[in-house]
């Protein structure tokens, strides 16, 4: 073929490249790997297990018992209403939005992706600030609202848009 390139590649590269070989040493591997294992424990397997002997600590009876307790049920009907509400459209808009953002290039498709990034940069704190600030008594639509009786902050409409604000980049990236 005229005018074709032609690149020399050493042939440790390329028969490490076939057989799926790494340059690192086989002690690296090793302790990354047990890096990697002893964060899980110790981020994710021990406070798990902490939450399982505290529940677990005066018997099972005990712990089964407590499901009884109204505030418990309120608790987890509360807890199974937001995740029905904030899966599905995390779903449907999450997905909307990674198709965009994947799919298409337009104006503005920055600035898209920095909204959706923008929950990973805002503190939790902040974030809970502004919903007060746009939905609570003072807040902007806050004189609406009260004149409508509609509860959005300290009510589960404010507990799914938080949880909403937090969970969509997960989704859309």
């Amino acid at each position: 073929m005229a005018g074709a390139v032609s690149l020399h590649v050493p042939a440790s590269v390329v028969k490490a490249h076939q057989v799926g070989v790494t340059t690192e040493s086989r002690w690296v591997r090793w302790t990354l790997t047990a890096l990697a294992l002893a964060f899980l424990v110790l981020f994710l397997f021990l406070p798990l297990l902490a939450v399982f002997v505290e529940a677990f600590r005066k018997g099972a009876q005990v712990y089964l018992a407590s499901f009884h307790d109204a505030d418990a049920l309120a608790a987890i009907k509360l807890t199974l209403i937001t995740a029905g509400l904030a899966v599905p459209l995390n779903l449907v808009f999450g997905l909307s939005a990674a198709w965009c953002i994947g799919k298409f290039s337009f104006p503005g498709r920055s600035l898209v992706i920095t909204l959706i990034d923008l929950p990973f940069a805002v503190s939790p704190v902040v974030s809970g600030l502004i919903y007060v600030l746009l939905f609570g008594a003072q807040g902007w639509f806050g004189p609406y609202l009260a004149a409508h009786d509609i509860k959005i902050i300290f009510a589960v409409p404010g507990i799914v848009l938080a949880t909403i604000f937090v969970t969509f980049p997960f989704v859309a990236r």
